[in-house]
């Protein structure tokens, strides 16, 4: 059983893997297999190549890399800085608060700030001196700040988020207790980046502090994900969001049996939650949380709708505002979610505050309104949405007194137009349908299959001068 750490505020330095184990493999990197030692010894090597700065974007690809970069910035007292794209604009933007800010990558490439590349330090023959064989187990005062985590930006600019090492431990050991503690070094492998919070939290913080091991690479495609998942002989667990898993669902593929799915970044529509486990013949939690508080909350999709809090957290309600509490967070956290509460704890997840619509008195989601038009055979992908404009006009006291605001919607399908709308109205409330809905070939999503308010309000305008 993992150990409850203390609270933040206590500030007790904690070690960098718990359970520290020397032999016992960490990463599963090129085939290989990197013990818990291997690992410190190739990362006291990297930190002491790497420049006495205090901030670097980490870009890194690889998760081996990027947790090579990750560690050896925590122990060198620096910070991580994790964007949420790698969009050349963004990164300059990001950069500029974090004087003499520097680049980590896996590989060569362009970037307009100074870069470092991983492999190169890594594999560094004139760097001999610093070598070390059976190197220390590092220890990290918990208020230290690890990371600096800029959300999606799919409700507006991303924003900065301020990680605390004793925070990120324990929601990993949380985690740990909820997922992983039935499990012996179970290896995970997840098709999200390690920059997001979710990413970061489930496929580098549970090999550091839930005893689990991970995989380097970063599968995309159902083929890829069935691929390596057959290489691994150790009880498995995927790590994947809604889009992913819809993809691996409908590609019809036969897929290794697992320990577990894992999901998170949106809710998964009921009918894929089945779905996925009838296909790695493994049960499927969903993750509740946000990058100002981390994981917060699981369930079992496939036999509630309630979300279950991890131990210690709690929501306190305040002048119709939620916000989250728990000993390992610097600071209460705003829910930005409608939730519904009951005695035990639980609660039920409504959408967004920002995601909620009124039209002709009727309010709904757009979540989940997109969860019905993705329901519907033949629709390969879509996003019900209000543009920028519609947005704006929303927000303005005449046009909720006149309820003249409709969503849009931006389909992927062989379906003609009118056909998906007829199928659509066979699931939602009329006032609700998307006028007008666009078929287009592709959505831009990002690498959680989050769709950001910027690109899809740029898409919306070109598909509108279209027409």
């Amino acid at each position: 059983m993992l150990l409850t750490l203390p609270a933040l505020v206590e500030n007790i330095s904690l070690a960098l893997i718990n359970p520290y184990v020397p032999n016992q493999t960490l990463v599963i990197h090129n085939g290989n297999s990197i013990s818990q030692q291997q690992f410190l010894n190739d990362l006291h090597k990297v930190a002491a190549l790497l420049p006495n700065e205090k901030f670097a974007l980490n870009l890194c690809e690889d998760r081996y890399y990027f947790l090579l970069a990750f560690c050896a910035l925590l122990i060198k007292g620096a910070v991580n800085l994790l964007p949420s794209n790698r969009q050349p604009a963004t990164l300059i933007e990001l950069a500029q608060p974090y004087p003499n800010c520097y680049c980590l990558l896996d590989k060569d490439q362009h970037c307009e700030l100074p870069k470092i590349i991983m492999s190169d330090l890594l594999h560094d023959n004139s760097a001999i001196n610093h070598v070390i064989n059976n190197a220390p187990l590092p220890f990290i005062p918990a208020q230290q700040i690890a990371a600096i985590a800029f959300t999606s930006g799919t409700t507006g600019a991303p924003k900065p988020n301020h990680k605390c090492w004793g925070t990120l431990a324990a929601t990993a050991r949380l985690l740990g207790q909820r997922l992983t503690a039935h499990l012996s070094v179970p290896v995970i492998v997840a098709t999200v980046p390690p920059q997001h919070m979710y990413g970061l939290e489930t496929s580098l913080m549970l090999a550091l502090q839930g005893g689990a091991a991970i995989h380097s690479a970063k599968p995309f495609y159902p083929i890829e994900v069935q691929q390596l998942l057959e290489t691994i002989n150790s009880p498995t667990i995927l790590v994947s969001t809604p889009t992913h898993l819809r993809a691996i669902a409908n590609a019809e593929l036969s897929m290794p049996a697992l320990a577990a799915i894992v999901s998170a970044t949106a809710p998964l529509d009921q009918p894929i939650a089945h779905a996925s486990e009838q296909c790695f013949s493994a049960p499927l939690w969903e993750i509740y949380g946000c990058t100002e508080a981390g994981a917060m909350a699981t369930r079992r999709s496939t036999q509630t709708e309630y979300w279950q809090l991890l131990d210690g957290f709690s929501l306190e309600i305040a002048d119709d505002n939620i916000n989250a509490n728990a000993p390992h967070l610097r600071e209460m956290a705003p829910i930005q979610d409608q939730l519904t509460l009951n005695e035990s704890g639980d609660f039920l997840l409504s959408g967004r505050n920002t995601d909620m619509i009124n039209v002709a008195g009727k309010r709904s989601s757009l979540a989940h309104l997109t969860l019905q038009l993705l329901r519907i055979e033949g629709v390969v992908d879509g996003v019900i949405f209000l543009p920028q404009k519609k947005l704006e006009q929303q927000n303005t006291q005449h046009f909720k007194l006149q309820h003249e605001v409709r969503p849009v919607a931006l389909v992927v399908s062989d379906l003609p137009e009118k056909e998906i709308l007829t199928a659509l109205a066979q699931r939602i409330d009329a006032v609700f349908l998307p006028r007008p809905l666009r078929k287009v070939a592709a959505l831009p999503r990002n690498e959680t299959g989050k769709l950001t308010a910027a690109v899809l309000n740029t898409l919306w305008s070109q598909h509108s001068e279209k027409h």
